[in-house]
């Protein structure tokens, strides 16, 4: 299409329409006076005869138009309304001209998608042991607001990235239903920030009910953090500093209404994780660019680009070859530490400190240094245990936090 004025038709009358600006035509070169075929052979379909003889027929005006919306989908402004099966063909076919491979124009367009169709697009995501595919793609990543699972183990997260602003979003908390999040070096600073919207503001992962914390270096402290969430229905702390023994099982039910589960539960079983939606060759088509390193370029920079040029090639390079964050073999013949929410009538074992030390009622009460366990033995006699009050568990630290916000 030339470079010209563009009318429409609207109820009937034909105007001009201004200040739209499309995509740049390719430049005319000579090979296009040779062959008119070369740069519009997008328009055909060429298929091979009985014989073994080339022939080609024109695509339908559906096609050609779906082709030009594509070549043109930063220009457009929404998709909400239009029906799934047209989507679905217009993200085919953006995929097919590698929209989603132009960083400048990729956030825009699946961030468009996503608002009109959502988890058809990415219902699922799995970044496992992924993270320079994290770290380079973080803005796309950021639109797909309607995930249900989204694993991000042994991305090297740490106590502060980015990601966490996205994942306690309004965008997220109504879709949001299981994080994994072991493996990233988490401390009980790191779930305390990660929280912190949620204690403090009332605002994300309001669907969530399944967490996975595991190989992270968090302590009995964090639990208190995640009774923010009302949802939670299950919880893995293997490989923490978390130890198995009564006062866990105690703390887990006093804050949480978790009880641990004698054997491994399937759903924190990562193989199961896997990406589903539109997007799912988009995102393996990112990991494979990002696995390709560049080929050295001819710049003309001083010396100090140059090194900050081939140091960066040095540290792709780096997290290219080091070993992804998993389970080792010991770790893995760890004892599992899976937690569940039972059922309403579920009542917690509060025979069992009678049956192993029956004085356990008086020395409960007359040690006075450790009042906790007194609160431990009176709850132990309720059902399902109701969790704090966000406002209880504020902090100067979680003050600091909100003043961040």
């Amino acid at each position: 299409m030339d470079d010209g004025p563009v009318y429409v038709r609207e109820r009937g009358n034909l105007r001009r329409v201004s200040d739209i600006v499309l995509s740049q035509p390719k430049p005319a070169s000579s090979c296009r006076r040779t062959n008119p075929l070369v740069l519009r052979k997008e328009h055909f379909v060429f298929t091979y005869n009985s014989e073994g003889s080339l022939r080609y027929t024109t695509k339908s005006l559906f096609d050609l138009a779906l082709l030009f919306v594509a070549h043109n989908i930063h220009h457009v402004d929404s998709l909400v309304g239009f029906p799934e099966q047209i989507g679905d063909r217009l993200f085919a076919a953006a995929e097919e001209n590698r929209v989603f491979s132009n960083t400048d124009v990729s956030p825009k367009a699946l961030r468009l998608f996503s608002d009109a169709y959502g988890q058809m697009v990415l219902g699922s995501l799995c970044l496992r042991n992924r993270f320079p595919l994290l770290h380079e793609r973080m803005d796309e990543i950021k639109t797909f607001h309607s995930l249900k699972s989204l694993d991000l183990f042994g991305c090297r997260l740490g106590d502060d990235h980015e990601i966490f602003h996205h994942l306690t979003s309004t965008s997220l908390a109504n879709s949001l239903i299981h994080l994994f999040i072991g493996g990233n070096s988490l401390s009980d600073a790191g779930l305390q920030r990660l929280t912190a919207p949620v204690r403090m503001m009332k605002r994300g992962l309001d669907r969530l009910q399944l967490l996975d914390v595991s190989y992270n270096p968090i302590s009995e402290r964090a639990l208190r953090y995640l009774t923010c969430l009302p949802k939670l229905e299950k919880l893995d702390v293997s490989g923490t500093s978390l130890k198995l023994d009564a006062g866990l099982k105690t703390t887990m039910w006093n804050l949480l209404g978790l009880v641990r589960s004698e054997k491994p539960l399937d759903l924190f079983d990562h193989l199961r994780c896997k990406t589903e939606g539109w997007a799912e060759q988009v995102v393996n088509q990112w990991e494979t660019n990002t696995s390709q390193m560049p080929k050295q370029k001819k710049i003309e920079a001083s010396r100090t680009s140059a090194l900050r040029f081939f140091g960066r090639q040095k540290f792709v390079r780096d997290v290219l070859n080091a070993a992804p964050v998993c389970e080792s073999k010991e770790e893995d013949k760890r004892e599992r530490l899976h937690f569940y929410r039972p059922a309403s009538n579920h009542v917690f074992e509060k025979q069992v400190p009678y049956k192993t030390n029956p004085p356990a009622k008086s020395s409960c009460h007359g040690i006075k240094k450790r009042p906790h366990q007194s609160e431990g033995c009176d709850s132990s006699r309720l059902s399902p245990p109701t969790k704090r009050s966000p406002s209880s568990a504020l902090n100067a630290e979680d003050i600091e936090l909100l003043n961040s916000y």
